[in-house]
């Protein structure tokens, strides 16, 4: 493909812009737990105080609506990129508890705003039938980046000997070059519908809120517990980590587009029933695992069903205004970073008594999330966004 036909097709913005984010954010979760623990002596309540204020910017991604009254989506995007690299590149500079709550607040200004409007600047874009394919090929593509970073961090450890400040420097570096790269090379790409530039909030659109929230909550116990477990419980190294990160990256890359066409297929109820009875099994096993081998399977089993969460995505986009996108995306966000801002924190006091615990709360909240998905129709359409068990409820279009 010639690079003028390349630069004409938004989905590869976004697909370049996908690579980008692994390339900071992969080497910050990489290193995170290790470098907290060695460098800068963190314990289980600081990591989990340390994630809650990483949620913070999720939480206030709302905000995004308003600046989009300044500065278009797009380059908003690009910005948003750019930040998140920063934030990861001085990372390594700042080895102190109030150093690394700096540091990563910033780069999650950056990463929660990228991820607030990629969502909403691929449902605008992509057409409804092949959304869940395309957000696939993202997920793979931006799997691939994450190859590339996990294969770096385990080659620098193992024969560069790298120091934690030069892992953060070339990540982060790395994506803010993404960043110029993709402000540089496309063109201004307009959505099909003009975006409300204010928050709206629907009564019909409350079962994509639920959904949403829940997810936000189930994500923290992988994010924050499962890769403090394998270093806490099971003495992982950082080559180590970076081989089980490498790992997920391999098949996430080769699974997340049939994950995508399955989607597409089966529809987003079946898919999202089968995420969450998957997890609450994987939750369970977390509570208990008492093998390192065992435990790398349920990780990486963990891992992989992060793939279905875009079946929440697609079911928002056939049931809503399309000028609603901009302005229920990020919103959406900040729903499901509400229990990410309180889970890290809490969740971090109950980890120094019982682990197993937080655990089976992650079960008990996949189990509300399989509840909820079993209320998507079969068919989701303006007017047809939740099916009761014995009957269909819609509420009107605009309410």
């Amino acid at each position: 493909m010639k690079i003028s036909e390349f630069r004409k097709k938004p989905e590869n913005m976004l697909m370049l812009m996908a690579i980008g984010v692994p390339l900071s954010f992969d080497i910050w979760r990489t290193l995170l737990n290790n470098f907290a623990i060695e460098r800068v002596a963190f314990t289980g309540d600081l990591i989990g105080i340390l994630q809650s204020l990483r949620e913070v910017p999720g939480f206030l991604a709302f905000t995004v609506i308003f600046v989009l009254l300044l500065v278009r989506e797009q380059r908003v995007a690009v910005v948003a990129l750019a930040t998140m690299g920063l934030g990861t590149a001085l990372t390594g500079f700042f080895p102190t508890v109030y150093g690394l709550y700096f540091t990563t607040i910033l780069m999650s200004v950056g990463f929660h705003y990228f991820e607030a409007i990629q969502t909403s600047l691929t449902l605008q874009w992509l057409p409804k039938d092949r959304a869940p394919i395309i957000m696939g090929r993202l997920i793979s593509v931006g799997a691939f980046g994450g190859l590339i970073t996990f294969g770096f961090v385990y080659l620098a450890f193992e024969l560069l000997n790298l120091d934690y400040v030069w892992m953060y420097l070339i990540g982060g570096g790395a994506t803010m070059l993404v960043a110029f790269a993709a402000f540089s090379m496309f063109p201004k790409f307009e959505s099909h519908t003009a975006q409300h530039k204010h928050i709206v909030l629907r009564k019909r659109y409350w079962l994509y809120y639920a959904l949403t929230f829940m997810a936000g909550a189930r994500r923290q116990i992988f994010v924050v517990f499962a890769g403090f477990m394998m270093v806490e419980r099971f003495g992982f190294a950082v080559d180590e980590m970076a081989l089980l990160f490498l790992a997920n990256g391999a098949l996430s890359m080769f699974l997340a587009p049939k994950i995508g066409r399955l989607i597409a297929h089966w529809g987003e109820r079946r898919a999202l029933t089968l995420e969450y009875i998957g997890l609450i099994g994987v939750f369970i096993g977390y509570a208990f695992v008492a093998n390192a081998t065992i435990a790398i399977g349920l990780f990486i089993l963990d891992h992989i069903f992060f793939a279905m969460a875009i079946a929440i995505k697609t079911y928002f986009q056939k049931i809503a205004d399309p000028a609603d996108i901009a302005s229920t995306a990020s919103v959406g966000f900040s729903i499901n970073h509400v229990a990410a801002v309180v889970i890290p924190a809490v969740f971090g006091i109950i980890w120094m008594v019982a682990p197993a615990v937080v655990f089976l709360l992650g079960a008990v909240m996949a189990g509300g999330s399989l509840v909820l998905s079993r209320l998507i129709p079969h068919a989701p359409a303006p007017g047809t966004e939740v099916q009761l068990p014995f009957r269909a409820q819609s509420l009107p279009a605009g309410e």
